[in-house]
């Protein structure tokens, strides 16, 4: 596929942050994005990698009346030999297909999602961060842009990638978060759409999640729709347990995200001889063993926050508190190795980086 460039006028680029310490999340955006178009007499078309900008679209867009519509999350990394490295793109574009299938929506071609990732991020490489745990997020997303009013497939798409420089997702940073376990809402049933990474499961979260940050917990974690009772996951990464020196976590499904990041810790784990259990696990038996003094660690894994030590789960007005609320061993080594691995200051034995040169 060929892709059109048009550069940002000197008028047209945007102020980048002075302090990267203060980058926070999901709030300033580059120079550049990319965009192409898809219609069923032509396919994808119209590749062009152009300034950012808004985008215009009908009212009665269908993405604004059905939620078509699907995205995506990693990172670029800067790397101490100037190059900028990207975590298992692959996977993010692979994952991607996987929900649009879901959704009913085109697949895109791998290679030219891969090329226009390389080609966004090249272009505006300035904008990588230089400090640690800083980095570029990139954001694919496809919605449905026919305007009908009527409940269909879309004919036509928009696919979009945008990026914008993040610090840590979390206000804790790397401290352990506090986590209440819901049991008053669903975010997925069995055939639903919890396995794709789709607006819907994350527009169900939000009332969940606004009540447990109004009563001082971060997130919510999530029990399955039928029987309230199994684990699946925090709103915006998967949950991992170390109990008597086992780590479990929930398995993958319909109703749950396939973390990449969670197959990395996994991968990681293994590697190390740390057991792993992908298996059913009832919030009864995250109780029981708390009480029994086998509850080690709990900790999410996402693109977003990587690893993030869980200190206090809430459950039924009691609070668990977890390794004192401390950070346990186990969740600062994979922190420390994933993002050593990201940025190539450690080795990657799985050959997880994908490097960008750039001038």
């Amino acid at each position: 596929m060929e892709i059109a460039i048009k550069t940002a006028s000197p008028e047209e680029r945007r102020a980048k942050p002075t302090d990267e310490s203060k980058l926070g999340f999901g709030k300033i955006y580059s120079d550049h994005m990319f965009s192409m178009t898809w219609s069923q007499d032509r396919g994808w078309h119209d590749a062009t990698v152009e300034p950012y900008h808004e985008i215009p679209m009908s009212p009665a867009s269908l993405v604004l009346h059905y939620g078509q519509t699907i995205f995506e999350g990693l990172k670029a990394y800067r790397l101490e030999d100037g190059q900028i490295g990207l975590f298992r793109p692959e996977n993010n574009i692979k994952r991607m297909n996987l929900s649009s299938a879901r959704l009913d929506m085109p697949q895109i071609d791998e290679e030219a999602f891969m090329k226009a990732l390389e080609l966004l991020v090249q272009l505006d490489h300035e904008w990588v961060p230089h400090s640690g745990g800083a980095s570029l997020y990139i954001r694919p997303t496809m919605i449905a842009t026919e305007p009908y009013i009527g409940l269909k497939s879309s004919a036509k798409f928009l696919f979009f990638i945008i990026t914008g420089p993040v610090g840590a997702y979390y206000p804790e940073g790397f401290n352990p978060v506090k986590i209440q376990v819901t049991e008053k809402y669903s975010r997925a049933g069995p055939g639903g759409l919890g396995a794709a990474k789709t607006a819907a499961n994350y527009a169900a979260s939000l009332l969940a999640e606004k009540e447990a940050q109004k009563a001082g917990y971060t997130q919510v974690l999530w029990l399955d729709a039928a029987e309230r009772k199994y684990i699946e996951e925090v709103g915006s990464m998967n949950i991992l347990f170390k109990i008597d020196g086992t780590v479990v976590t929930p398995p993958l499904g319909p109703t749950t995200l396939a973390g990449i990041t969670r197959d990395s810790v996994i991968q990681l784990l293994k590697s190390w001889g740390v057991p792993v259990e992908e298996r059913k696990l009832s919030i009864d038996e995250v109780v029981k063993a708390h009480d029994d003094g086998k509850l080690e660690e709990v900790f999410g894994s996402g693109t977003a926050a990587v690893i993030s030590p869980v200190g206090l789960l809430n459950y039924r007005d009691r609070n668990l508190h977890i390794n004192d609320g401390e950070t346990g061993e186990l969740a600062l080594k994979l922190f420390e190795e994933l993002t050593g691995i990201q940025y190539c200051r450690r080795p990657d034995p799985f050959g997880w980086m994908r490097k960008i040169a750039v001038s």
